[in-house]
């Protein structure tokens, strides 16, 4: 670091939702860390995110089409002038030293090439039962010391300019997989950090339905654009289980299919498949029946169970998916050869 307050630019991509960007911005604004530029990427909105932002005091660069948020990160690098790359989602307000201590411990190691932060336990707005579930779950998640492998969320990311402009921007082409690509590309010649004392509020989903729907859009993309060397979103407890969970539907119609002396036995296949699952995800159970206590535990279990067989449902979609694109290339390769 040229200086022991180097300029961070907080690059934020938006769309439309100006309430809870104005929040973010307020969170930005509140910085402890006194060199802060901040570019809000609008991102083919209403326009009502960019006016919000511009008079708050944002930098405002608008995308040419509507391409999610990994292309506006991207052009919101290009424009950025500061030393270290902050990366941060509109839905997500920072704790008022997040960046001060981010840029204490780039300048401390500067070893680490991307640093990353983690989600509190609460919702920023809404405070549905569906949005404290995942606030919880999403918290735990990030926490490294529950992950198998260190991972890096681009949605609250620190990364030093010059290591951006080494390794490259955000892959556009991947959807779901893109903060483990980076991750991938970064440790070949720096370390990366998760780091609890970069801390914000995400504003989540407020029903369960569209935590379902999202989970399942998300597991069938990052089946698809799955990369050799990433890390896989779930551990190997939680992805098997998944399977048991998955495995438990077929197993409701074996009283039907068994022998009649059989029966009871193959009526108790589908909750001892259950209750598998929830054994190898046990820790997440039980930090939320410690978190919130017994009422809100078993709604947490409901929910969580419902979340694990949609991401392997979602899983199992993209896997056959890819299988079905990889045979379909090949043959057309074949066809081509003859």
């Amino acid at each position: 670091m040229s200086r022991e307050h180097p300029l961070v630019s907080v690059i934020i991509p938006s769309y439309n939702r100006s309430e809870v960007l104005r929040l973010c911005l307020d969170a930005v604004r509140a910085q402890t860390h006194p060199h802060v530029e901040t570019i809000v990427v609008d991102d083919c909105g209403t326009g009502e995110a960019a006016r919000v932002a511009a008079s708050m005091g944002a930098k405002v660069v608008r995308t040419r089409v509507n391409g999610g948020p990994t292309p506006a990160r991207n052009l919101g690098a290009e424009h950025a002038t500061g030393e270290i790359l902050f990366f941060l989602d509109a839905d997500i307000a920072l704790e008022p030293d997040a960046v001060a201590n981010a840029v204490r411990t780039l300048r401390d190691h500067p070893e680490i090439g991307a640093l990353g932060g983690i989600l509190l336990p609460e919702s920023l707005v809404s405070q549905s039962l569906a949005a404290q579930y995942r606030a919880l779950q999403m918290h735990r998640w990030w926490m490294p010391a529950h992950r198998p492998t260190l991972e890096l969320h681009a949605s609250v990311l620190a990364v030093p300019a010059k290591v951006f402009a080494e390794i490259g921007p955000f892959d556009p082409r991947l959807r779901e997989t893109v903060s483990s690509d980076y991750r991938v590309r970064v440790t070949r010649s720096y370390e990366v950090k998760l780091s609890e004392a970069i801390r914000g509020r995400k504003d989540h989903d407020a029903t369960v339905r569209t935590i379902l729907r999202k989970v399942f859009r998300r597991a069938r993309l990052s089946a698809l654009d799955w990369r050799e060397g990433e890390t896989p979103g779930d551990s190997v407890p939680r992805a098997v289980g998944g399977v048991l969970l998955l495995a438990a539907v077929p197993a409701l119609a074996l009283p039907r299919v068994l022998p009649a002396r059989a029966r009871r036995a193959g009526a108790l296949v589908p909750p001892a498949l259950v209750a598998a699952a929830m054994a190898l995800d046990a820790g997440t159970h039980r930090f939320a029946y410690q978190q919130r206590g017994a009422a809100f535990g078993l709604y947490f279990s409901g929910v969580h169970l419902a979340v694990t067989f949609t991401g392997a449902l979602g899983g199992a979609v993209g896997v056959t998916q890819r299988f079905a694109v990889s045979r379909l290339e090949k043959l057309a390769r074949l066809a081509a050869q003859d």
